[in-house]
């Protein structure tokens, strides 16, 4: 059986944490007390402060010994990431506490692969909770009161908290052997008609998990690559490069292809959707920008035209990322139009802007073995991009 790891800040939080091992327990599970306290603490736990501290880069005095608290929690999660790393027995996680506790477990959680059950409960969890959750499977309970001394509030929240991460460690899921191969597509409300025929051109074939594009699908389908959970990927819709670029609200990061970069996955990619930067509703559009083309989706979304200018810089952005790939790779270029509302008649047709795109792409691109830029006759959304989107797929899976 694995064992719970409960986790949290002994000097501040010791009752409370003793108290979610102790309910672990009764459900019939094993606990394991983490401390990760940043001050002297005498408390008695099955992994203490130093134990975790040694575990970063620069060793224990990077953690612990001086006075600067911001410092000390930062080197803290640190430590307790790469700690948490090096263990192959965590049956769930349990984390307990207020801003610094949430700070700290989370980072470690979001480096854990998706799958392992993470539980937080913490008085952060009723706002905003996305610097915390990110791309993972974190789930956020609100502790209601302070995490501070034992209450009929607090043992209710902690006891349950502990009951469901007891749950999990000992109904783990099981693994069955996949029938099919696990890949990644993206896809945005404007290139839905292509993910769509690419999907059941393949899906006899592979299991198909689809990511809506924004900003957090992209790093959820990267964290699954990263997790050896999906190993392949038809990246149709990198819209979420614009928004990054340029200031919109469905943003990816800088390590937007990362993944691929790393693991070397045979990957499909395109220039799906950067024809436009998202914005919320009509009245969230910068002044700076209320001269130039936009389009309201609906009441809560609004799109912005990218300019030419601006689509040179994403070619570039993009490319470059692409050019450090070394597995088997394949780019398209829809020469019709990247979006539903990027074609004749539609309100983003722009065919010097899409020219600019293109051209810095071919300009940018490195050849090798491995890449291949691939010019396709034809809109995204059309059959004849999907087939040639999938027939590329195929060449670069098959055997591999």
């Amino acid at each position: 059986m694995k064992p719970v790891y409960v986790v949290g800040t002994c000097d501040t939080k010791e009752a409370e944490l003793r108290y979610a091992v102790e309910r672990v327990t009764a459900a019939g599970a094993t606990a394991l007390l983490v401390d990760i306290s940043t001050t002297p603490s005498t408390a008695r736990a099955d992994v203490t402060p130093e134990m975790v501290a040694r575990h970063h880069p620069q060793g224990a005095d990077a953690v612990l010994g001086h006075g600067d608290r911001g410092r000390a929690v930062t080197a803290m999660a640190e430590a307790l990431t790469h700690y948490l790393l090096s263990r192959h027995d965590i049956g769930a996680l349990l984390g307990l506490g207020g801003g610094g506790n949430t700070s700290m477990v989370t980072a470690a959680m979001r480096a854990l692969p998706i799958g392992v059950p993470k539980l937080m409960v913490s008085t952060m969890a009723s706002g905003n909770v996305a610097p915390y959750v990110g791309p993972t499977d974190i789930m956020m309970m609100h502790a209601v009161a302070d995490v501070a001394g034992l209450n009929a509030i607090t043992r209710t929240v902690i006891g349950n908290a502990a009951h469901a991460a007891a749950g999990m460690a000992l109904n783990a899921v099981p693994k069955l052997a996949a029938d099919r191969r696990a890949v990644g597509l993206t896809m945005f409300g404007v290139t839905t008609a292509s993910i769509t025929q690419i999907r059941h051109l393949i899906e006899t074939d592979w299991e198909c998990f689809v990511f809506h594009a924004t900003g957090t699908g992209g790093q959820c389908l990267e964290k699954l690559i990263d997790s050896g959970l999906v190993t392949a990927a038809l990246d149709i819709t990198t819209t979420e490069v614009a928004d990054h670029l340029f200031g919109g609200v469905l943003a990816c990061t800088e390590d937007r292809f990362g993944s691929v970069i790393r693991t070397q996955i045979p990957w499909v990619g395109s220039a799906g959707a950067v024809d436009m930067v998202n914005f919320g509703g009509r009245e969230t559009v910068p002044p700076q920008h209320a001269g130039r083309n936009l389009y309201v989706h609906n009441a809560q979304v609004t799109l912005m035209r990218t300019t030419a200018e601006e689509n040179a810089v994403i070619g570039r952005w993009i490319t470059a990322r692409v050019n450090r790939m070394e597995g088997p790779v394949r780019f398209l270029l829809p020469l019709h139009g990247v979006s539903a509302i990027d074609q004749a008649g539609k309100p983003f047709h722009d065919p010097e802007a899409d020219h600019a795109l293109f051209e810095s792409i071919r300009r940018a691109w490195v050849p090798a073995p491995n890449r291949r830029l691939i010019e396709v006759d034809a809109h995204i959304n059309d059959p004849a991009f999907a087939e040639a989107a999938v027939h590329a797929f195929r060449d670069i899976t098959r055997g591999h």
